[in-house]
C-alpha cells in the first residue's frame, strides 16, 4: 500500500531515537513534511539529518523543546504553529515497585506522558477540526490493559493516553 502524505506536516514527540525516529521515518517516507521533536538541539538535529539522509528529498526539520512541560509545549507551538499530522510519541518508564514509588515520580509520568499530548493536541486539533482533517496518534502500551505490577505508574499513564484519544475521536 502507498500512502501518500505530500502536502501535509507532521510532529512527532520524542522523535530523535526508537519508535518516534522509526515513525518521523516512515512518514518523510510517505511525504509528509516532518518535524522531529526531542529536549536537546543537538539529538534532534542528528535525528533529522539521519532521515534526511535515509528518506533523500524529504523535507524534515527539528524543533528542540521538553514537551513534558507547558512551556516546552508552548515552545514547540510557536515553531510550528500548524500541523495536520501530531504523534504524540514522547514518553518515559521504568520498573520500580508501588511503595518505592514517590508522588514526584507520579506526578511526572503524568506530565510526560499524558499532559504533553493534551496540551499539544489542544493546540493543533481547532487547525485540524477547521480543515476537517487531521490525524493525532497517542503511543500507548499494551501496559494500558496490563498494568505491569512494577510499573503501575507507567500503566496508569498509558490508560490515561487511551482515554484522551477515544474521548477525541468522539
Amino acid at each position: 500500500m502507498k500512502i501518500d502524505l505530500s502536502g501535509t506536516t507532521a510532529i512527532v514527540t520524542g522523535s530523535t531515537a526508537g519508535i518516534g525516529h522509526a515513525i518521523a521515518k516512515g512518514l518523510a517516507k510517505a511525504g509528509a513534511s516532518v518535524v522531529v521533536n526531542g529536549r536537546t538541539q543537538a539529538k534532534v538535529d542528528a535525528a533529522a539529518a539521519a532521515i534526511v539522509k535515509a528518506v533523500p528529498g524529504s523535507t524534515v526539520r527539528g524543533v528542540a523543546a521538553d514537551v513534558s512541560t507547558a512551556a516546552g509545549c508552548a515552545a514547540l507551538v510557536k515553531a510550528v504553529p500548524d500541523a495536520d499530522i501530531l504523534i504524540n510519541n514522547a514518553g518515559i518508564f521504568e520498573p520500580k515497585g508501588f511503595f518505592e514509588i514517590p508522588d514526584e515520580d507520579w506526578s511526572r509520568f503524568f506530565e510526560v506522558n499524558v499532559m504533553s499530548g493534551v496540551r499539544l493536541s489542544r493546540a493543533y486539533m481547532p487547525g485540524m477540526l477547521k480543515r476537517n482533517w487531521g490525524r493525532i496518534v497517542f503511543i500507548s502500551s499494551e501496559s494500558a490493559l496490563n498494568i505491569p505490577s512494577e510499573m503501575i505508574h507507567y500503566g496508569m499513564s498509558k490508560t490515561a493516553q487511551l482515554a484522551i484519544s477515544r474521548g477525541l475521536a468522539e
